[in-house]
């Protein structure tokens, strides 16, 4: 897949394109068919397949008020995309002036006269444009008028329930990560670099701990979870606490991982946390020796819960270091 972040790169380059275009916050099991269904598309009509979304999120931009965290930033974004077979993403800057354009006129620049659209597909409830105008009827009328056709992809339901980014955002605030993981069609992660924690986990309680340097906006609720681990190539079994260690009186937000039979050192590295189910309640406990006890603990249910073969994680990309390109790679 090529990212490409301005229009003018490739203005006159493709011939042909069958787009879809959207925010796709958590890259989720109704995005993913939506960017197959234009790959399918494309390719059965010799187009170029083309997702189309935005950095910042609008909500960035436009919203009253702190938006709600968002599950992927743009880089997993991008790279999650890639994952399913688009040749090409447009990744806009979004801005007040991009706001103020109307339906006709953010198609004219940016997908007729830029990529040459002659189909476009969007998901069931996606509007564009000036005061969200463009909704599926608007973008049909456009269509007749402009040369290209315009096709809706139905909700994609799981259990009942529309797949949903806010869905998906309300399981993992909750701590119900294993009800997010059908709707993701893989595990919650977070990512970030080890860092240099209290020295506690390894030197009083005999539990090392990999303490994260939090990159991510959003995080499962406080609690100890079954995790995978996976670091420079390999993934391993582990135990995380996210919270702010009671015990010991901290006030910060961290996630310290555990990493099951493994003694090396990783700081410095770059990490990615799977979370696979919640054990418990972060707790405060009476002293260490309650603490050690509870810890040892939980690391046998989470080797527990791991070694079960719906627990096995299934990894599509090999690891990607922040700020890599995964469309260049």
């Amino acid at each position: 897949m090529i990212i490409v972040r301005d229009i003018e790169e490739i203005r006159g380059v493709v011939a042909g394109a069958c787009v879809t275009i959207g925010n796709f916050d958590g890259v989720h099991k109704g995005h993913q068919r939506l960017i197959e269904l234009a790959c399918s598309r494309a390719k059965a009509q010799g187009l170029v397949s083309v997702v189309v979304t935005f950095d910042p999120h609008p909500l960035k931009v436009l919203g009253k008020g702190a938006p709600p965290p968002f599950i992927t930033l743009t880089e997993q974004k991008l790279e999650l995309i890639s994952q399913h077979g688009p040749q090409l993403c447009l990744l806009l800057e979004f801005s007040l002036e991009m706001a103020r354009l109307t339906p006709e006129e953010f198609i004219g620049k940016y997908l007729l006269d830029g990529l040459g659209m002659q189909e476009l597909i969007i998901g069931y409830d996606y509007h564009m444009g000036k005061g969200r105008s463009g909704n599926f009827e608007t973008l049909t009328e456009l269509g007749a008028l402009h040369g290209f056709t315009v096709d809706r992809l139905d909700p994609v339901t799981i259990d009942g329930a529309v797949v949903s980014s806010t869905r998906i955002r309300d399981l993992v605030q909750s701590g119900r990560v294993w009800e997010a993981r059908p709707l993701l069609g893989r595990f919650y992660q977070v990512r970030g670099q080890v860092v240099h924690g209290m020295n506690r986990g390894g030197r009083l309680l005999g539990f090392p701990t990999a303490n994260l340097k939090l990159v991510d906006e959003l995080f499962p609720m406080p609690g100890v979870y079954a995790i995978w681990v996976e670091m420079a190539g390999e993934v391993r079994m582990g135990v995380a606490n996210i919270g702010i260690n009671p015990t010991f009186g901290n006030h910060a937000l961290s996630v310290e991982a555990h990493i099951l039979d493994f003694r090396g050192d990783l700081y410095g590295a770059d990490i990615r946390v799977h979370f696979v189910q919640r054990i418990r309640d972060e707790h405060k406990f009476s002293g260490i020796d309650e603490l050690k006890t509870r810890i040892a603990k939980d690391v046998d249910l989470g080797r527990r819960i791991l070694a079960q073969p719906e627990a096995e994680i299934r990894l599509t990309t090999p690891f990607l270091e922040p700020g890599s390109n995964p469309g260049q790679r």
